[in-house]
């Protein structure tokens, strides 16, 4: 596989065939008949716990590219977003993308892959950290 087409299967743009890394056989769910609706499914974390400042981070599940336009308003008030574009037909789903990549070139931002078809969009005041523990390796069941 080419770097090109590895790239665009990394992002989600494209079926990845190599069957050497993951299998992907899922059934499709039939649509719906109000999968015209142009409204994204959105949920906000709720405001800032009092003892600790905390981020909202926003969940977008677009269903068309008109939806866009909530993601882009999200990004630009500053808060980190998750785009679901499961629901989404390839095509759209690729224009997002762009669109995304848009958005965090234009305020210094970043975007990463999260899932196939699921991208998290950060501000540039945001940092990213995997899970893995910087400290000692003492396990929570360790009662000595």
């Amino acid at each position: 596989m080419g770097s090109v087409r590895k790239a665009s299967a990394w992002l989600g743009l494209v079926e990845d065939n190599d069957e050497r890394y993951y299998d992907d056989e899922y059934a499709d769910g039939a649509e719906s008949a109000d999968s015209w609706k142009s409204e994204p499914r959105m949920r906000v974390a709720p405001e800032a716990a009092p003892e600790r400042q905390a981020r909202r981070i926003a969940t977008v599940s677009p269903e068309s590219f008109r939806d866009a336009r909530a993601i882009g308003e999200l990004f630009r008030a500053g808060t980190p977003v998750i785009m679901n574009l499961t629901l989404m037909e390839p095509a759209d789903a690729k224009r997002v993308v762009d669109f995304a990549a848009g958005l965090i070139f234009g305020l210094r931002g970043s975007i990463e892959r999260v899932a196939t078809r699921v991208f998290l969009l950060t501000p540039a005041d945001t940092q990213i950290v995997n899970g893995e523990a910087t400290g000692p390796q003492d396990g929570f069941f360790n009662q000595s």
